[in-house]
């Protein structure tokens, strides 16, 4: 089984930057992906950002060319760096894990990000 925990969250000003991170513990061989998305208020979840096992990465429309996903060489944590932030990116984020070969994903427990204008 996999367990994901985040950090990183918080309130920043327009214009600012934070780190996410997400920590994924127990059999970390079986994952395919992690990744973020995110769920503003009134607004459906979106894709923010995802890494395959393979070094694939894949950012929504939203974020791209603002946003970062990388992770560290075990392949266990991956981040987040998000710059330039806008109130629209209020969210809350939850990193996911994809695991091989089942059809089910593993969630964190979300984290806030709030952008003030």
């Amino acid at each position: 089984q996999v367990q994901l925990v985040e950090s990183g969250g918080g309130l920043v000003q327009a214009g600012g930057s934070l780190r996410l991170s997400c920590a994924a513990s127990g059999s970390i061989s079986s994952i395919h992906a992690m990744g973020w998305d995110r769920q503003g208020p009134g607004k459906q979840r979106e894709l923010v950002a995802e890494i395959t096992a393979d070094g694939r990465i894949n950012y929504g429309d939203s974020v791209k060319g603002r946003f970062t996903i990388s992770r560290n060489n075990a392949k266990s944590t991956v981040y987040l760096q998000m710059n330039d932030l806008k109130p629209e990116d209020t969210a809350v984020y939850l990193c996911y894990a994809d695991i091989v070969a089942t059809p089910l994903d593993v969630w964190g427990q979300g984290i806030q990000v709030t952008v003030s204008s």
